[in-house]
This record gives C-alpha cells, sequence and structure tokens, in this order.
C-alpha cells in the first residue's frame, strides 16, 4: 500500500504529464526522414565508475567547480518520451562539508532557439530524496533510464518544473546535490555541489551561460535544503557567481524540527532515509548510530539503504525514530547528533540575494513554524529582501504545484534585471494560485509543452 505522500506525488505526476502530452503522428514530409541514431542506455552510476568516480588524485588536482569530464546525454519525461533540447553531463571537482575534494555531476540543458548573450541560467535542485546513486537526477532524466518504475518518482515529476524555465529561453542546471553518497538532507554538502555545479555550467561554453550569467535558485522540499544552503553559502565559498535571486518552498530549514514532527507519523520513512543519508556525510554521527540503534533500526538501515524516495516514504511508515536509538534522555541532544543538526540548520548567514520563500500552512512533512523562525532570522538583518509566503489551501505537495508557478514568476523578473523589493513582505495567502500573472505563465509554459511534443524545439520561441 503506497502511503499518502506517494500518491499524491504519483498523481501530480501522472496529471502534469497528462496535461503537457499529446499524441500526434507529426508532419509529412516528401523526403524519407534520416533514421533517428538508435537509442543508447543509460547506466546509473553504480555501473558507471569511470564517469562518476574518477580518480581521486585527479579530483584533488582540480579547482572547485572545474569539469573533469563531460558527455551529451539525451533526457526526457519519465525516461519515456525524448525532449527536444541539448543536454550534457559534466563531472567536476567539488568539496564536502569538511572542505575535502569530491567529484559530483550535474546535467546541463540548453533550450533551442536563440537567447541574449549571455545566456539567463537557472540552478534547479530537485527532490532525490534518496540513498542510492540510481535515483540521481543525472540518471533519472535521461532517456530509458528505469529511475521511475524503481522508485525515483519526484525527480522526473519535479522536472516539469525545470521545462518551464527551459521554455522561457533560460539554460539549466541540474546537479546531483546529494553527492557521490547520496547523502539524503546534508545542508552544507549540497549546497557546495549546487555552486560548484553553477561554476561548471558557466564555464561550459556551449552552454552559452558565461561567466557574467545572471543565474537563479530554484528548489523545493529536499531541493530547497541544497537551495537554501547555496544561497547562505555563496558569498563565503562561490562570490564571483552572479546570482541574482533563490526560490525555495517547502523549506527543511532545521531537521530537528522535522525529525520530530515525523516521529511516529506517515512521513517517519521518508525522514528516516534523510537520517541515513546525514549517516554519509558525517561520521560521529554515523558512528553514534552505529553503536546506539535498536535491531529494529539496524535492519531497517540494511533494507531501506538502496532505495528511491517512493519506496523509502512507503515503507513501514508510523516509525519511532527516537525511539530505536538508545539514550538517557533525548538523543537529538546527545554531542554527535546535536553537532550535525547544528551544521545542518538554515540561519547561519543571511544569503546577500534576494529571496523568494514559500511553505504550506498545514505542511506535513517539513514545519511550517521552522520556516517562520528562518525568515525571522534573515529579517533581522537590515539589508535582506525577502517574500514570503504561507499558503493556506495546501499541504507540502500542492504547495509546490501553486507555488512554483509564482516562485518561477518572481525569478523571470530578476533574471530580467527588474530589482526585487527592498526589506522583508510577509504575507498569507488562500492560495497561490492566485499570484497575478502565476496562471498566464503556467499556461505559456504548458502551451510550449504542447507544441515540442508537436516537433517545436523546446525554447525556441
Amino acid at each position: 500500500m503506497r502511503s499518502p505522500f506517494v500518491q499524491r506525488w504519483l498523481a501530480l505526476a501522472t496529471g502534469l504529464l497528462a496535461a503537457a502530452t499529446v499524441v500526434t503522428a507529426g508532419p509529412v514530409s516528401a523526403e524519407p526522414a534520416a533514421p533517428p541514431p538508435p537509442p543508447v542506455i543509460p547506466l546509473p552510476p553504480e555501473l558507471d565508475p569511470g564517469f562518476y568516480l574518477p580518480p581521486a588524485d585527479l579530483v584533488a588536482a582540480t579547482a572547485p567547480g572545474a569539469i573533469i569530464a563531460v558527455r551529451q546525454v539525451r533526457i526526457a519525461d519519465f525516461g519515456l518520451l525524448p525532449i527536444d533540447v541539448d543536454a550534457w553531463q559534466v563531472s567536476y571537482r567539488s568539496n564536502n562539508s569538511r572542505d575535502e575534494a569530491i567529484p559530483a555531476v550535474a546535467t546541463l540543458i540548453k533550450p533551442r532557439g536563440q537567447a541574449p548573450s549571455p545566456r539567463k541560467l537557472l540552478s534547479v535542485q530537485l527532490a532525490e530524496d534518496s540513498t542510492a546513486g540510481y535515483c540521481a537526477p543525472s540518471y533519472a532524466l535521461q532517456h530509458l533510464s528505469v529511475a521511475a518504475v524503481a522508485g525515483q518518482i519526484v525527480v522526473p515529476a519535479e522536472f516539469l518544473f525545470a521545462q518551464a524555465a527551459l521554455s522561457q529561453g533560460w539554460a539549466v542546471v541540474v546537479p546531483d546535490h546529494q553527492g557521490p553518497n547520496s547523502a539524503y538532507a546534508a545542508g552544507p554538502l549540497a549546497g557546495r555541489i549546487t555552486l560548484d555545479g553553477i561554476r561548471a555550467a558557466t564555464s561550459f561554453a556551449p552552454l552559452e551561460a558565461g561567466p557574467t550569467a545572471p543565474v537563479g535558485l530554484y528548489g523545493y522540499s529536499g531541493g530547497s535544503i541544497a537551495t537554501g544552503h547555496a544561497a547562505e553559502l555563496r558569498s563565503t565559498y562561490a562570490p564571483e557567481l552572479n546570482i541574482v535571486g533563490a526560490a525555495e518552498g517547502g523549506v527543511g530549514a532545521d531537521l530537528s524540527a522535522a525529525l520530530t514532527m515525523a516521529n511516529n507519523q506517515l512521513t517517519s520513512g521518508l525522514v528516516f532515509a534523510a537520517v541515513l543519508g546525514l549517516t554519509r556525510e558525517y561520521p560521529d554521527f554515523a558512528a553514534y548510530l552505529d553503536e546506539r540503534l535498536d535491531p529494529l533500526g539496524k535492519a531497517l538501515t540494511a533494507i531501506k539503504s538502496p532505495l528511491c524516495v517512493q519506496y523509502q516514504s512507503a515503507l513501514l511508515p508510523g516509525l519511532n525514530l527516537t525511539g530505536m536509538i538508545g539514550s538517557d534522555g533525548n538523543p537529538l541532544d546527545d554531542p554527535p547528533v546535536a553537532a550535525m543538526l547544528a551544521d545542518t540548520r538554515m540561519g547561519k548567514s543571511v544569503p546577500d540575494m534576494p529571496l523568494f520563500v514559500w511553505h504550506s500552512a498545514w505542511d506535513e512533512i517539513l514545519p511550517l513554524a521552522a520556516t517562520d523562525t528562518l525568515v525571522d532570522t534573515y529579517c533581522r538583518d537590515p539589508n535582506t529582501s525577502l517574500t514570503y509566503t504561507r499558503d493556506h489551501a495546501s499541504e507540502h505537495i500542492v504547495a509546490e504545484v501553486v507555488g512554483g508557478p509564482a516562485a518561477l514568476l518572481w525569478l523571470r523578473d530578476r533574471l530580467d534585471g527588474v530589482a526585487a523589493p527592498t526589506g522583508c513582505t510577509i504575507s498569507d495567502a488562500g492560495t497561490m494560485a492566485a499570484t497575478p500573472g502565476a496562471l498566464d505563465f503556467l499556461g505559456d509554459s504548458l502551451a510550449a509543452k504542447f507544441a515540442s511534443l508537436f516537433g517545436m524545439p523546446l525554447g525556441s520561441r
């Protein structure tokens, strides 16, 4: 039986794809068409170490964000319907949260058609929310990948928002922000990989987004973790990047609040996956759990470690997460746990670019109160430019559907050079679908998607 979380994502994926899919025989030509090249069956990271895991000495000798290898790929909706764009995968060097050199991979996508030089660039952090390499966006987005069948339903569903950006003529970079060890929820790691992915994208000439290109950040839920940390780290880690705005929704601002909320609830299976992911980036936390987890916790660790988000969410909801950890008190207060939670908590610095933040008032996965606290922290700085909306007609999944178009519309203004409002604007909305211009933006994006299925390359308007 699927959890409500998985059912909603399946409904979203089916509904959005149905809205964007038309079967057509295609144009009739007097000349016989050249046969298409034979499809290439992509390999997941586990079976492709030459690209995903270059030699450690090569990685260490490469500058952060510098490209190690590149290859052209074909991307598709849910692995089935090819998308007419140019796409490449790049392997590049990044740093983990201990400033150690690591390999990273991102997918670079350029729409068809001319665009002003440099081309605008959107870095889209998709919610991977999984603990295996075959769940990563770089594999899941490829034509003939089996990631959706294997449980990665969120990445291809969310990719429809990236296609809305491509329909605007923007280039898109999608980092595998969980890194080579699938460290789900490790925010500082994800932030560095995201920033270095932008460095790689802006140095890759065929993408047409050079070093001075205006760059936006977009991420929801698990993607908000990477987006929020990248926004906070930019001024110290990658100050040369021209990031003009960051939009994050369903924000994973405080993992301790998410864990407490999920305890004994339907979302505990998904949050347990985050616990597993964090052990891959925080060795002291991993050693602590290895010593303290009860037999059920250790069995679940073995069973759930190789799973994508759909099965992580569906498998054994209602877990007593803290109860599986032997502790004399609250395990969240034990030093290895507290140190990890402090390192992954947002709000340690104030982003130096305009922010668009939204959250469901009834979010059942990531607590609203934690985002309220984060916004209050940012807004203490008089230089902050922030727009924050609480949506009252949604829960976690619906909030992205109704808020995503408003976020992309806001990002369009930033990429076009329109100044963001000064100060902090905090509001409560009945539904963000009523944001002025959002429905028109969504309609234009769907029209472009329809046209692409009739042979019009995406972004060629």
